[in-house]
């Protein structure tokens, strides 16, 4: 049960041989968005101002080879960009008076780059595992750019006729739920008659702070900042350097799934938990983080683990379900190691649960508050981040869906991964990307197999 998952036989190709054959800007296909005013940035996306980068594998198809999928969508992203997404075309701005973000809807173009490969789609290896070679599928260092655009794209065509269409965007134009549906977007204009998938919601005031700010809750998951927003780094990295990490993968499959839920169910879950495949593995990976680096002398030690809640739902009224921006907030749970340890595995749950059920809406608005008058970032032992149900890959283009998307991987020992195998959702299996050192990596192993008995 939960297995280990096993790298390709063969070495993997970490130099993939891609070759650079044109960069541009690409613009809007009108030019009625210039003059427009800035988008507003809610305190959630102001201090995501980092770039998120994703890559989606298509498998050959006579009808479309590379160079007419880069026409299709290149055409595409200038109509997306004209009117329903015409601040990817901007720029990222401070405004000195009121020390925040904003985009300037300026049609200053999105980044496109084609590239080649001397490589095979199949040549390449497994999509699912983690090969430092995907980075060389999106844009590296935007200094190719006079000014930074919000969103680069890449597509590298293999000689198969396959391709790879590398994204990097800055998380504050999207978060999960959001990049899904401007996907669908992207590939509704590639086609040749069809409207918009879904028409998104691009007002970010919906999320503004009260006036006057009412932080009414603790929020031991947020850590204050000492700088203005706008003029801090990305979050935080962790001083472990990843050089001095073991990552491996752990992939559970439909039946350990289900065998976390049965054994949830003993010794009771309370009433109110809802026992989900999410919040069975949150706490399977949890307790056995925890206590990868727990002796006998810090059993004492609070661990605090956080995860990404959806706030759409929880608002009053719900934000619409096409609500385009941050619309995320990281829930939490803490524990003493020793629970972890000595209490079963439903009370873990329980708490794991009961993180998620605080995010109503006077909790999310007390966030968003709190963000207004302490500017800081989320704060805990680790978060885990979870692609595993975002549905990347269920994106219908007119060469057909995704054969495999994930983000591009980077090691962080406070970022445990969840992503899909391939086949998306409808796999039902997840993949726990676990970086750690060492001898903490091998306890984890141990934990890993241990509590799935």
């Amino acid at each position: 049960m939960g297995t280990l998952y096993q790298s390709p036989p063969e070495p993997t190709i970490q130099d993939l041989k891609v070759a650079i054959q044109d960069s541009t800007l690409i613009y809007p296909s009108q030019l009625e968005t210039q003059n427009k005013s800035n988008i507003f940035l809610s305190n959630i996306d102001q201090v995501l101002n980092f770039h998120v980068q994703t890559v989606h594998f298509f498998q050959a198809n006579p009808d479309f080879p590379p160079e007419i999928a880069v026409a299709r969508l290149k055409n595409a992203l200038e109509k997306v960009m004209a009117v329903p997404y015409d601040f990817l075309a901007g720029r990222l701005k401070l405004n000195h008076q009121t020390g925040r973000l904003e985009i300037e809807c300026n049609a200053s173009g999105a980044g496109f780059v084609v590239a080649t490969t001397e490589f095979s789609l199949d040549e390449i290896g497994d999509l699912v595992y983690p090969n430092p070679g995907f980075m060389q599928l999106i844009v590296q260092g935007l200094e190719k750019f006079d000014d930074q655009p919000l969103c680069v794209f890449q597509v590298t065509s293999f000689k198969c006729g396959g391709f790879a269409l590398g994204m990097s965007t800055n998380h504050v134009l999207f978060d999960g739920l959001s990049f899904k549906i401007f996907l669908e977007n992207l590939a509704s204009q590639a086609f040749d008659d069809k409207p918009l998938a879904i028409i998104p919601c691009n007002d970010r005031h919906l999320l503004a702070a009260r006036s006057p700010p009412q932080v009414t809750f603790p929020h031991p998951e947020l850590l204050k900042l000492k700088l203005p927003i706008g003029e801090e780094d990305a979050p935080p990295v962790f001083d472990c350097k990843q050089d001095n990490l073991d990552f491996k993968i752990f992939s559970l499959n439909p039946n350990d799934i289900s065998h976390l839920k049965e054994k949830a169910k003993i010794g009771g879950t309370k009433s109110t938990t809802k026992i989900t495949g999410f919040n069975v593995v949150t706490a399977h990976v949890w307790r056995c983080k925890a206590l990868s680096c727990v002796d006998e002398n810090n059993r004492d030690r609070e661990s605090m683990v956080l995860y990404a809640v959806d706030i759409r739902p929880r608002l009053k009224p719900p934000l619409p379900a096409s609500y385009c921006g941050n619309a995320v907030l990281s829930a939490y749970t803490s524990a003493k190691c020793w629970e972890l340890e000595d209490e079963p595995f439903s009370k873990v749950v329980d708490m794991v649960a009961d993180g998620a059920a605080r995010m109503s809406d006077e909790y999310a608005r007390s966030a968003i508050d709190w963000g207004e008058v302490y500017k800081g970032f989320p704060n805990g032992e680790f978060l885990i981040s979870s692609w595993w149900r975002l549905g990347f890959d269920e994106v219908v283009y007119p060469w057909g869906k995704p054969r495999y998307s994930c983000p591009v991987v980077y090691h962080r020992k406070d970022i445990i991964l969840l992503f899909p195998d391939i086949g998306g959702a409808s796999s039902n299996g997840v993949n726990v990307l676990v970086a750690l050192p060492s001898k903490e990596m091998e306890k984890f192993q141990t934990l890993f197999h241990k509590y799935l008995t």
